[in-house]
């Protein structure tokens, strides 16, 4: 989608603070971060959201995982805790309508709803 800023930040029109990138997920420090490490993880891929997600995304999820998984060892909040969420649409918070996966930590965390 051309007016998608992530779409923009994958096509590298739009710098970003890219923290890994492969040929179908990147991952980038979030602009706006909520916690000392807050990294948000993409598809390249455009989907818009969860609800948008289709059986052959299943891989692709996973993936997801795995990188945030990799990055929470790299950027040292493995150990201590972090988290790992979604927002689904505007009610749940979600933004940017392009799917994609925060991964917050670096300090003790609040469960606020």
């Amino acid at each position: 989608m051309d007016d998608c800023i992530f779409c923009r930040i994958v096509k590298k029109e739009i710098p970003a603070d890219i923290c890994y990138e492969d040929e179908e997920i990147l991952a980038f420090k979030d602009i706006n971060p909520m916690a000392p490490v807050h990294i948000l993880v993409i598809p390249k891929t455009h989907i818009a959201s969860l609800n948008d997600i289709q059986p052959e995304h299943t891989f692709l999820l996973g993936k997801i995982c795995t990188v945030l998984q990799q990055i929470a060892v790299q950027t040292g909040i493995a150990e201590s805790g972090y988290r790992m969420f979604y927002n689904v649409g505007a009610d749940g918070g979600q933004v940017v309508l392009h799917l994609h996966a925060h991964l917050i930590g670096g300090r003790k965390l609040k469960l606020e709803v």
